[in-house]
């Protein structure tokens, strides 16, 4: 197994079972946008010098993936409960999505950019304009994506499986991400219109490219839909978005098929208010009610 450990600044991993040994995990769970806590903002905002919107800790807030660590921490724990020597590692990036998404494929040839209601979000947002900050998040995302690769290539290669655990917003909206974003945003969720927009589904699986062919194991998803059923929660099929060739999770899911599962969790479903503005906490009730039936579909 390449040794695979924390990163200062750029990843959190956490190993379970002979993993701690060094041994070829069999799942990797793998948390692109784990930077969840205001620390993560504040810490990379106080690491930077150019000039940023003010408001742009309500867009961190809004934009990254609460409950998809700690899912992705109850999901090891139960695994290796059941089976008590299995490798496990959990991979949880602390690089804010707010500043770059390590979930994309780039280089440091890529520019600053915006995108318009329906679009991708940018893999490096328009706000990073000074050139030794985007020095230094590119540099974190290459150490970042080099451990992912690593750790994902050799659990895959050896028969194991890796999971993209991820957590979206409970209704789908749509607005510009560019420098006006907060403001779009608290114009969605104002009281009138919120309701206007559409509610996702408490689980969506992302397992078919943008062509239709599907990169994951079917064998692997009958059994989530299964597992999810006897909680009585809904599964969705690629509801949100494709599994995109431009994605970190695309491009390991072509180079691994039927090992990769990417898939996506409701945050008001694992919280006990979704408050977007704010910064959250877990359920711990609610996360393990969301990590048990893929826990069980894993095992």
């Amino acid at each position: 197994m390449p040794r695979v450990q924390s990163i200062p600044d750029v990843c959190d991993v956490s190993l379970f079972g002979r993993a701690r040994a060094g041994a070829t995990p069999e799942v990797v769970l793998e948390v692109a946008h784990g930077a969840t806590r205001a620390r993560d903002f504040d810490a990379l905002r106080a690491a930077l010098r150019g000039p940023y919107p003010a408001d742009l800790r309500e867009f961190f807030f809004v934009n990254t993936d609460v409950g998809a660590p700690e899912v992705a921490l109850k999901v090891a724990e139960m695994l290796v409960a059941a089976r008590p020597a299995r490798p496990v590692a959990v991979i949880r990036c602390l690089v804010p999505r707010t500043f770059l998404d390590v979930n994309r494929l780039i280089d440091t040839d890529t520019q600053p950019s915006t995108s318009k209601p329906g679009e991708m979000t940018p893999g490096l947002h328009a706000w990073v304009r000074d050139p030794d900050d985007r020095a230094l998040l590119f540099a974190r995302y290459r150490a970042y994506r080099a451990l992912v690769e690593r750790a994902i290539d050799a659990c895959c290669t050896a028969g194991g499986r890796a999971v993209m655990v991820h957590t979206y917003a409970p209704r789908s909206i749509d607005v510009p991400v560019d420098e006006h974003i907060v403001v779009n945003l608290r114009a969605a969720y104002a009281p009138e219109r919120i309701e206007s927009w559409p509610l996702r589904a408490p689980v969506d699986l992302i397992l078919d490219t943008p062509d239709g062919r599907r990169l994951a194991d079917p064998e692997l998803v009958v059994r989530l839909q299964q597992a999810y059923a006897t909680k009585e929660i809904a599964v969705e099929l690629n509801g949100a978005y494709a599994l995109h060739p431009i994605t970190l999770a695309g491009m390991l899911a072509e180079r691994h098929p039927q090992r990769v599962l990417c898939l996506e969790l409701r945050r008001d479903l694992l919280v006990p208010e979704f408050t977007p503005f704010q910064e959250m906490s877990v359920d711990p009730a609610k996360v393990e009610r969301m990590a048990a039936p893929l826990a069980t579909a894993l095992l």
